[in-house]
């Protein structure tokens, strides 16, 4: 995946910013979600919101790509605690196209890894997964740039991979350092 300055720019946030701009202000945590009735969207945006502080001291802007509208995205941001937080719109999946992210398989959507996370995720939230709002088969996945350059990429190999987001983006400082 060879993502152009050009590409960056043409992604914008809610407020219409772009994540190139973004990018020369600081490190941008790009997250693409899940669907919001995916309960490992809703455990990322739990840990999102965990260490939302400690990633935008550390310089960071979080930036969170969604399926859905932006008012159903921002009542579920306010519900996990990431109101104000930029995110983009892309109901069609181009951009999680564009970044390499496709659709899962059987495995990464339905394994026994993905089943057993699934119910440790449930009972850790006191929830489980609900219908699904966009694409049900999509899977996540997280850039970083900085710059107007990609500096790191975490690609899920199954929907219930658990990124560490400080320890990926505190790499991401001792690369740049």
């Amino acid at each position: 995946m060879d993502i152009t300055a050009g590409e960056i720019q043409q992604i914008t946030t809610d407020n219409g910013t772009s994540v190139l701009d973004l990018s020369y202000d600081g490190p941008v945590m790009l997250v693409f979600l899940r669907h919001f009735g995916c309960i490992f969207c809703r455990e990322a945006m739990k840990d999102i919101a965990v260490k939302r502080k400690q990633i935008e001291e550390l310089g960071n802007t979080i930036v969170l790509v969604h399926m859905e509208s932006n008012e159903l995205a921002e009542d579920y941001f306010k519900k996990y605690n990431l109101q104000g937080v930029r995110h983009v719109h892309d109901p069609d999946c181009d951009l999680y196209r564009r970044f390499g992210l496709t659709k899962g398989s059987l495995g990464q959507l339905f394994g026994l890894r993905t089943m057993l996370r699934g119910f440790s995720a449930g009972i850790s939230m006191k929830q489980f997964g609900g219908a699904p709002f966009g694409d049900a088969f999509q899977m996540p996945g997280l850039f970083v740039f900085n710059q107007g350059k990609l500096v790191s990429a975490f690609i899920h190999e199954q929907v219930s991979d658990r990124p560490d987001y400080v320890k990926i983006l505190e790499h991401c400082r001792i690369e740049d350092g």
